[in-house]
């Protein structure tokens, strides 16, 4: 998928094309910012507004009715208020972050928050790090070696642990983050010999199968299961991050390594199961555990995978989509709809890295595909957008594709936003079309979507608001970890944060805001899963 890896078709290549290039500073005040309502997990209900035709910014709209037959506010799909905008940093290869793996630890930190910068001026609210590439770690594991991408020699101890400071440095911005484990890569190397002793795939060679002169964990084995919810689990406790967060990789992609060499496994552990049953079975049992794991230790962290963006094709099932390319279900043994269906995801995020009117991959079929198997469940969809895709070739050569996916998707009211592979793209905005998505389409900062039975609560509303020299200040609320702001002239309506129309910023790490501009300012407070608090106002 997105790491660089060789292991599968020229599309994965085309990931090591991007170019990195310097981009502004951001401002001090970052402004970011999903919909109104919430989701909920377990049991999962999925309830979603319909979107409505937007009404007079600041006054109270035509009422809608629930079934319960409570007025709601009609909002404009054009400025939602909740919405994921996300990015993937890679690390694997340094694709991403650190762009060397010889970088002082001064370096490593200008990078890094030279990104978040360009992603919080664009107005994202969310990053997915990369910190376990390969069965290694970007931070201070007690089970798996540092990554030879922080020092350039696997288990070599880069002089710090770079974990809390890239949390802290994302929630500075109001940035969530979300920790990106790779399940089952062992090594990319297919020489055991030249990893650490202390390595897991060293200690335990049994686990290990050797594909495409790479090293993976069995699947099948449940020590293999134990280990990887084990490492989860670890980081989840012990470092402040929002979500655990898996990608494309699972069973390996097919490539010229033969038959992946499981079957001693699969004699011992099948169960009477088909080979292709007993691999999805795998998969999901890891899923399961891993989504038991990550609530049970803290309930308010989310946990989502991001899968191929095929399930399955028409053809092999009359469910799957109007496409013909690889199954993820029948190729790398990745059963989403069974994590949608039993809810063992709080979200996903299939990898769309396809333009509209493809033959084999239509992201017009496919996004609308995706809305529907979501449909009637609490499971969060947001889309995986080929940023590094644009101005390649065919359809990607158009600086209009990609702003043209995020109006289609505006018309799919359980789509709630979406993330880019990634950042070096942002960083080098091909074709101008990172500014055209900021044009276009975020236009205003917009809070994280709510997946309520997560927890939380939200804060007390904000205090003691006072504007002096042109500077809106108020109190600290208690358990609040970031302010809305929203200006409205005159009296503001009902309705007026039903969206993002008068939201002018997210604050972070502050209790301040710029408020030059007359008229009516509410100040809402928000907790780390972003439920809102009542509005404090101020009229200027």
């Amino acid at each position: 998928m997105r790491t660089g890896n060789q292991e599968t078709s020229a599309m994965r290549k085309a990931l090591l094309a991007a170019a990195a290039i310097a981009v502004a500073a951001t401002a001090t005040a970052y402004v970011f910012g999903p919909d109104a309502e919430a989701d909920q997990r377990k049991p999962r209900t999925g309830q979603a507004r319909s979107a409505a035709e937007p009404g007079k910014a600041g006054q109270e709209t035509r009422p809608l009715s629930t079934a319960s037959g409570a007025p709601v506010c009609e909002v404009d799909p054009a400025y939602p208020k909740r919405q994921m905008r996300g990015l993937w940093i890679a690390t694997v290869n340094n694709l991403d972050w650190p762009s060397k793996a010889t970088l002082s630890p001064q370096r490593q930190r200008a990078e890094y928050t030279r990104i978040l910068d360009a992603a919080a001026k664009r107005r994202f609210n969310a990053v997915f790090v990369q910190v376990r590439p390969a069965s290694d770690a970007i931070y201070k594991s007690p089970y798996e070696p540092w990554s030879k991408f922080l020092t350039g020699t696997e288990g070599k101890d880069p002089g710090w642990d770079p974990l809390p400071f890239l949390i802290s440095e994302a929630h500075k911005r109001g940035l969530e983050f979300h920790a990106w484990f790779n399940p089952y890569r062992a090594a990319y190397d297919g020489d055991a010999s030249k990893l650490p002793a202390s390595h897991p795939a060293r200690r335990h060679p049994d686990w290990v199968v050797k594909y495409d002169n790479r090293l993976y964990y069995n699947p099948g084995l449940p020590q293999v299961r134990e280990h990887v919810v084990k490492v989860v689990k670890d980081v989840v406790k012990r470092y402040d991050v929002d979500g655990a967060h898996f990608d494309d990789y699972f069973y390996p992609y097919p490539g010229q390594g033969g038959r992946f060499a499981d079957q001693a496994a699969f004699r011992e552990y099948g169960g009477g199961k088909s080979l292709a049953a007993w691999r999805r079975d795998n998969v999901n049992k890891l899923v399961a555990e891993v989504d038991e794991a990550v609530h049970e230790t803290r309930p308010e962290v989310k946990f989502g995978i991001s899968p191929f963006g095929i399930w399955r094709n028409k053809s092999q099932d009359p469910t799957g989509s109007r496409t013909n390319g690889m199954s993820a279900y029948d190729q790398i043994y990745a059963d989403s709809r069974h994590w949608i269906k039993k809810g063992t995801v709080d979200y996903i995020i299939p990898q769309l890295y396809w333009p509209r009117g493809q033959a084999n991959a239509d992201y017009s079929v496919l996004a609308p595909w995706w809305a529907n198997e979501v449909k009637g469940t609490g499971v969060q969809l947001y889309i995986g957008q080929a940023l590094y895709q644009v101005g390649t070739a065919g359809p990607w050569r158009k600086p209009g594709e990609l702003p043209a996916h995020l109006t289609l998707n505006e018309g799919l009211k359980q789509i709630r936003g979406d993330v880019y592979f990634s950042a070096k793209s942002l960083l080098a905005n091909p074709l101008g079309v990172v500014d055209r998505l900021v044009k276009e389409h975020y236009k205003r900062p917009a809070l994280l979507p709510l997946i309520k039975d997560l927890g939380g609560q939200a804060p007390p509303k904000p205090a003691d608001l006072r504007v002096s020299g042109g500077t809106l200040t108020w109190k600290a609320s208690e358990g609040a970890r970031s302010y809305a702001v929203y200006r409205v002239d005159g009296e503001p309506g009902r309705c007026a944060t039903a969206d993002a129309r008068n939201l002018v910023a997210v604050v972070s790490g502050g209790q301040s805001v710029a408020a030059a501009k007359p008229g009516t300012y509410l100040v809402t407070a928000l907790d780390r899963l972003n439920n809102e608090s009542a509005a404090a106002r101020i009229k200027i």
